[in-house]
Order: structure tokens, then sequence, then C-alpha cells
């Protein structure tokens, strides 16, 4: 048998391996038995956790993956006739394979984007045939934060949307795949970031963040909660052994890990930038706010960089490509990985 080498690249923060701490976690769960389905001590000590860091009054239930916790965000606040507005790059639009729309029923209406935001113009002109039985009835703003083009909404402008939402009768949803990522860089707690500005309910995410699988549906008004059980287990997205999952989540909410592992893929986003300037057939196309770039490079280097290391075209009419660094990600890293590209882009 073929030995497998230990390699890191900057394809996906999915890519990495579990932090050390999730795995001594969950080697600590991983005795004797616990009531299954949730009812045990460690996801209750998870639940707690959350609260420390979101308050009290939420409800938190743990997922598989951020499409179920997406879907489920989005189904828990709407009915069938009801549309969601996201971005036209929104990973809920993009890359869930109709998921939303099929579980839940509901029209998703794309806007267009600024550098991977919507903004409340581009609601304001989506949100219209209202009390009209002939049209979806706007019920979601969903935004990502941080954004599919490694961009970070600011407070206000999420401020700005949440209170949109709510004078119209609306909810804000936020897919926080990478929410620890966006928090560390606005300087800002994990309530701060969320909760304090408006926002609903929150798709929390860890698989991006160092865990090994696993996302949170965090609500901010418990009632919204009311039937999310039945929807849970009726989705197909309900642990039997849910203390391997609910660990997980306490030991990154524990010691600031989520801090620690998110400020270290920032930097080497950072750092893999402030390399890639040296490099006169490099673009940097959107601000790197997070653990993202984002390049345009010349389209003849894209296949010989990927042989080596490979990672994902983004925009591929533009030659557009996503790099991204993760809580394993070394300098030592960075540094190859930007050789491999000075050498692919020469003429």
């Amino acid at each position: 048998m073929e030995k497998i080498r230990p390699a890191r690249g900057f394809a996906s923060d999915n890519n990495a391996g579990v932090h050390p701490e999730i795995i001594e976690a969950i080697t600590r769960a991983n005795q004797g038995h616990v009531v299954a389905y949730g009812d045990d001590p460690y996801t209750r000590s998870a639940m707690k956790k959350f609260e420390e860091h979101f308050g009290p009054d939420i409800g938190v239930f743990f997922t598989f993956n951020g499409t179920g916790a997406n879907v489920l965000s989005l189904q828990s606040l709407t009915r069938p006739f009801h549309s969601v507005l996201c971005s036209d790059y929104a990973h809920i639009y993009v890359d869930e394979c109709g998921a939303p729309e099929k579980h839940t029923g509901c029209k998703l209406i794309p806007l267009p984007h600024e550098s991977g935001k919507i903004t409340i113009d581009a609601v304001r002109h989506a949100y219209h045939g209202i009390g009209d039985q002939h049209h979806s009835q706007p019920r979601v703003i969903s935004i990502t934060q941080c954004t599919e083009m490694g961009t970070v909404y600011q407070p206000d402008e999420i401020q700005g949307l949440a209170n949109f939402a709510h004078e119209h009768d609306m909810f804000l949803h936020v897919d926080g795949a990478r929410i620890a990522n966006a928090a560390v860089s606005l300087g800002l707690t994990l309530r701060q970031a969320t909760r304090d500005l408006g926002v609903d309910i929150l798709s929390f995410g860890g698989t991006k963040n160092g865990i090994m699988g696993g996302e949170a549906v965090v609500f901010f008004h418990r009632q919204q909660a009311e039937n999310f059980l039945y929807l849970r287990k009726q989705s197909m997205q309900l642990a039997s052994k849910m203390r391997f999952i609910a660990v997980q989540f306490e030991a990154l909410l524990t010691n600031d890990l989520w801090k620690r592992s998110a400020e270290h893929a920032n930097r080497m986003a950072r750092l893999l930038e402030k390399a890639l300037q040296h490099i006169p057939q490099v673009k940097i196309v959107w601000k790197v706010e997070a653990n993202g770039v984002f390049a345009q490079i010349p389209r003849q280097a894209i296949e010989k960089i990927k042989k080596k290391c490979f990672f994902y075209t983004w925009v591929e009419e533009e030659s557009i490509v996503r790099w991204m660094c993760s809580f394993d990600t070394t300098e030592e890293d960075v540094h190859l990985f930007t050789g491999l590209i000075a050498e692919a882009v020469k003429a």
C-alpha cells in the first residue's frame, strides 16, 4: 500500500485536518455510554458554552454540515410561498445543489453583489409584490460572513440590513461558515459580530475552523426555534451520538480556540497577500480581510500550479483563483507556495 505523504495546500480550509485540541476533546468524550440524541452531559455543556459567548435565551442545535444548518435555518423562518434575498454568489444559491429551494419550497432571489456583499439598496429594489398573491413574499435576508469573496461585512452594514429586515417583518440569517474569521477580522466577540447587530439566526461554522465535522444553528430569539427539533429530525440532521459533535464545539469555544485558530489563518492570508505583491503577474482582486486570497493570474499558469498544489478557479472567464489559509497553515507553506506561483507565471 502506497504511503500517503502529509501535505498542506491552499484549496480550502475544509481540506485541513482536525485541531489537536478537538481530537483530545473527542477522545475524552469517547468514554462509557451516555443517552443518545443530545440528552447527554456533553451536549448540555456545549450549549452552556454557546450561552457564555452569545448570551442567555438562545436556542442551539447541532447538525452534520453547513448545508443542513443553512437549510434548516431558512426552513424554520419561512413557509413555501416566501422568498429569501441573498447574493447571486451566495453559497445557498450557488453551491448547495438547490437544497434550500427543495426543502423550504421558497424562492431564492439573487441580488447583485459588491465584492461579495449585498446592500440595502439592492434589498430594497427586490422588496416588492408585498400582498400580491401572484408573487413570492420576501421573508428572509441571508448573508454570508465572511463572504464568498473573502470580504467581511462591517458592523454598520449588518445592522443596516437587520434594521431593514425587522422594519419589513423579515428576518436576517447569517451563513457563518467562517464567522470566527470575520469576528477576528473585525476585532469583535462572537456576540458583538452577530446578535448585538440584530442577526436573528446564525449558521455557526466549525468545520472550516478546525473541528472534524458538525455545524450549529443558533437562534437569538428562542421562540423562533419552537418546532426546530422536529424539522431537524425530519431533515435527517439529528445525530444519535451527538456528544461527538457537541464536544467539538465545547472545545472550540473554550480557551479562545476559535479565536486562536481564526487569527492564525487570517494572519497567514495576509502573509500570502504580502508575498504575492512581489509577483507582477499576480493581481489581488478583492481586499484580504479574512483567511482567503483571491487573485487574477495568467490563464496558462493555473494548470501548472494545480498539478503541484490543487486549488479552485473562482471566476473562470477572468482567471480569478481562490487560495485559502487554515489554522494549520505555516509560514513555510506560504513561502513555498508563492515560489511555485512565481515560477509558474513566468512568460
